[in-house]
């Protein structure tokens, strides 16, 4: 018999095959039947059904875990969790995480590298079977169970908890070294506002002789010594990296980029203090800016002399680059970290979402958007790298070959300052770069708030404010090292090593852990369960199969040749290359730590710690509203 889940029904009454409802959440009881009615129609599997599918997947006929309904333990009390304002709001939010600064210097130079137009067919395929899969798999698993990066694994496989913790570390260290990038622009953006920019010239107190200004009326020779003042600007006054000798050696910290990054970081602190319902209204400005930004810098760049030759440059095709490995690594790893699963964002994004908002649309919308938007900036940065080509007199490949950060910060900037207007264009350029990486900031700290709130509500559910505040003053004082005058050193090294192997292992684990461990069936019946129906085989043969090689493939390719790093003038030693892989192992090396906690306090002979551990702990809470449930 249906009946409306809003009826009444007395706790003390539930017995011991029926489900119970308290605070506006049914909470399942593993051996009961629960189907959702949906116009007379049956649409979901039972209890009973799903119990078999977690049973098969994990290999065994372990024992589920359950909530008693009977009174002899408390049932389950939770407050209403958070949601998002709007739909907007969250798209905005993913949007403005998933489009960050990368798309704009790393996509366009990763394209011409690995054969322009021809890079486009592995970077689509990757994209496909390997990006979008997870993107929506993180999303899904979100929404559904509503935790954050630690404490969902409790309802999934809660071996693998130490995962979250991982996923915490990486979050802090990208917090350490993404921001200083972002003061480095914040100090470009205040250094702008002058008639005359200050890296036109080779007149100011931090010149050189070396400082030749290919730009000027006079007719100059270019040695192979010589620098450009956007370039000693760069180097000589933001960073200031001749003050250090290296790693070894990084010098003082630079007062100016300390007060940059502590704006940034209060700004960052105001806008996620409160949780999604501020952030999600902040994004609407950080998150739609950087397009309006793109689209007059298109235009503009579209409009000047030699632009096409930057164009041709960027997207004529060399059909030969595709028989090398290296352009399906580079593929698969600027799709991923261009997405940007396994920081736990997209989990703790999609855990504010209302449980029966359609994911699967917001993944393909969302990733596409973000794909669209890195190849229309490499319009941008190529048409303006073509009118320096057409100036100097020079091949596109000779003014290319800045990476990296250089390439906004000196060769774009020096473009700018030759541009009519350059101001202007100098101060939203800049802007742009500043709202594109405080939306993707926003995020990561929201993946280790969220995270770490689900897992210790009754120590910080009521304290959001002072963590957050706690969190962003760990993560400035963390930045220190990278506000010394070798900072940029620090930066490149935090870069390759501390989050890149990390997260492709996390991912690797995480997409095991769901598709092999809690079984792929009773993950495709809880997208049911949320959108009415279940994922197609594409999407199972991807998470079962294809996702995780497509991650194994990339991380065995960057562990097998591990990059050579060199910055400006400096050749990093090799005891920086096992610094750097110390950095990454310290993240990830929770999760074994984790896994062998976790079978130590379990009690029972080794085969019953693993069956427990492998086994759900936690029973998944249903918000309900104006369904109505079918409670057999």
């Amino acid at each position: 018999e249906t009946e409306p889940l809003t009826s009444k029904k007395d706790v003390s009454d539930c017995s011991k095959g029926e489900d119970c409802k308290e605070n506006g959440l049914l909470v399942r009881n593993p051996k009961s039947a629960l189907r959702l009615v949906e116009d007379g129609n049956k649409v979901h599997p039972s209890q009973g059904e799903k119990g078999e599918a977690a049973q098969i997947s994990n290999g065994y006929s372990g024992v589920q875990s359950s909530v008693p309904c009977n009174g002899e333990q408390q049932l389950m009390e939770l407050e209403d969790r958070e949601t998002w304002s709007k739909k907007i709001d969250f798209l905005l939010s993913v949007i403005g995480y998933a489009v960050d600064l990368g798309n704009v210097w790393r996509f366009p130079y990763i394209c011409y590298q690995n054969g322009g137009g021809a890079f486009l067919i592995p970077y689509t395929i990757m994209a496909i079977f390997g990006g979008i899969p997870l993107f929506y798999m993180e999303l899904a698993l979100g929404q559904y169970h509503r935790n954050g990066c630690i404490s969902i694994w409790r309802k999934i496989c809660p071996i693998f908890k130490g995962i979250g913790f991982a996923i915490c570390i990486i979050d802090l260290y990208v917090a350490s070294y993404y921001n200083t990038i972002m003061a480095w622009a914040f100090y470009y953006l205040i250094s702008s506002f002058t008639a005359e920019l200050p890296w036109t010239s080779c007149t100011n107190p931090w010149n050189t002789g070396n400082c030749t200004n290919y730009f000027s009326k006079d007719n100059v020779s270019w040695s192979l010594h010589s620098t450009s003042p956007a370039e000693e600007f760069y180097t000589r006054q933001v960073l200031q990296v001749h003050r250090s000798n290296g790693l070894d050696d990084l010098g003082g910290i630079s007062w100016q980029l300390t007060l940059c990054l502590l704006l940034i970081f209060t700004i960052v602190y105001f806008s996620i203090w409160k949780g999604v319902k501020t952030s999600g209204k902040v994004v609407w400005v950080t998150a739609t800016f950087p397009y309006i930004i793109l689209f007059i810098l298109l235009v503009r760049g579209a409009t000047l002399p030699g632009a096409w030759r930057g164009v041709l440059y960027y997207l004529k095709p060399d059909w030969q680059k595709l028989l090398a490995t290296e352009v399906w690594v580079d593929a698969a790893a600027q799709i991923f970290f261009s997405l940007g699963p396994g920081f736990g964002v997209l989990l703790a994004y999609a855990s504010y979402n209302r449980f029966h908002n359609n994911c699967y649309q917001d993944a393909l919308v969302t990733s596409t958007v973000n794909c669209l938007t890195s190849f229309v900036s490499g319009f941008v940065i190529f048409t303006v790298l073509g009118y320096m080509a057409e100036m100097r007199n020079e091949d596109v490949s000779e003014v290319a070959k800045d990476t990296g950060p250089s390439l906004l910060f000196i060769t774009y900037a020096e473009a700018i300052a030759n541009m009519p207007a350059s101001t202007f264009f100098a101060i939203i350029f800049f802007l742009m770069l500043l709202t594109l990486g405080l939306d993707s900031t926003f995020a990561g700290l929201e993946g280790v708030i969220t995270g770490v709130l689900d897992e210790f509500p009754h120590v910080w559910g009521k304290r959001r404010e002072l963590f957050v505040l706690g969190l962003t003053i760990v993560c400035f004082l963390g930045s220190l090292a990278t506000l010394t005058f070798g900072g940029a050193y620090v930066v490149k090294l935090f870069e390759e090593y501390a989050t890149g192997p990390a997260v492709l292992t996390v991912v690797f684990l995480e997409a095991v852990a769901v598709s092999w461990f809690y079984g792929i069936t009773q993950f495709c019946n809880d997208v049911k369960e949320m959108l009415g129906s279940a994922p197609g085989w594409y999407w199972r043969v991807c998470w079962v199969a294809i996702s995780p090689l497509f991650l194994l493939f990339v991380t065995c390719s960057f562990l097998s040749n591990p990059p050579e790093l060199r910055l400006f003038d400096y050749d990093y030693p090799y005891w920086t290359t096992v610094v750097g892989y110390c950095i990454g192992t310290s993240s990830i090396i929770f999760i074994p730590i984790y896994m062998v906690y976790r079978l130590v306090i379990t009690p029972g002979t080794l085969k019953e710690r693993i069956l427990k551990s492998i086994t759900p702990e936690t029973a998944t809470e249903i918000p309900f509203g104006d369904i109505r449930m079918n409670a057999v």
